[in-house]
């Protein structure tokens, strides 16, 4: 098989920004420790619509994950009080939130360029000033770049479940996690998590409810109801028709 690179075109290297004025290719650089990660990164096409609005809108609100700065929510979002969503997909579920509640901003983090332009498009299209994009590694922007006590809620839908054993390890519901994010929210602020993989729903409430710092919202210390604020999304509903059992978990932060 020929392997060589076709005339004037050069291969590009992977640290080289895909779009100049876009998200970063790796924003935290290797000034971070090694370690396992929850997510994957996806390489999949980008729209020309999408490129667009990578192009045009990411210095207005997006920003890379690089840990070098701690970020000022205030200035962000206007003093708005701020919820942090990890991983978004493709955004719809994110810009309908963002449109119903404008009076609370969505830092919305996911590492899937698409998604990020699609999520922009999304934010224009329909005025949306309450949502910035983030691009990196969840992990880091909580440790290094976010402030205690700053964040108004959480929410992490439909996370990767790793659903072999020897995968269980990468899954993002964890204590080391918990304890991390507990640092950074507000007490009283809730941590709603939702996944339709029932094994990892099921370790999702045995570690929450075995740490100190969230307590369940449900009296009976089960699951929770879909509250009317999460869109049912088009993969949930994809989820639905194959039979499978969607679970919400709402935890809140306690005053410790």
């Amino acid at each position: 098989m020929n392997t060589t690179p076709q005339a004037g075109r050069s291969p590009r290297d992977r640290s080289t920004p895909r779009f100049p004025d876009g998200p970063a290719p790796d924003p935290a650089g290797s000034h971070h420790e090694r370690r396992i990660r929850s997510f994957q990164p996806r390489r999949s096409r980008v729209t020309t619509s999408q490129e667009d609005a990578l192009q045009r809108l990411w210095g207005q609100w997006g920003l890379d994950i690089d840990g070098r700065r701690v970020l000022g929510l205030d200035e962000l979002f206007g003093g708005l009080p701020v919820v942090l969503e990890i991983g978004f997909g493709m955004g719809e579920a994110t810009a309908q939130m963002a449109a119903e509640d404008p009076d609370t901003g969505i830092l919305a983090v996911d590492v899937h360029t698409p998604g990020q332009g699609n999520l922009l498009s999304l934010a224009e299209r329909n005025g949306l000033s309450n949502i910035r994009v983030a691009n990196g590694d969840a992990v880091i922007l909580l440790r290094e770049m976010l402030p205690p006590d700053s964040l108004d809620g959480l929410r992490v839908y439909f996370p990767d479940p790793w659903p072999k054993k020897r995968h269980h390890k990468r899954r993002l519901i964890q204590p080391e996690f918990l304890s991390l994010a507990a640092t950074r929210m507000k007490p009283g602020a809730v941590l709603h998590c939702a996944t339709d993989w029932e094994p990892y729903a099921e370790q999702m409430l045995e570690v929450l409810s075995a740490h100190p710092g969230f307590e369940n919202t449900q009296a009976d210390g089960g699951y929770a109801a879909r509250p009317d604020f999460r869109p049912l999304t088009r993969f949930e509903g994809q989820g639905l028709d194959k039979g499978h059992v969607v679970h919400d978990l709402l935890f809140r932060r306690t005053q410790n």
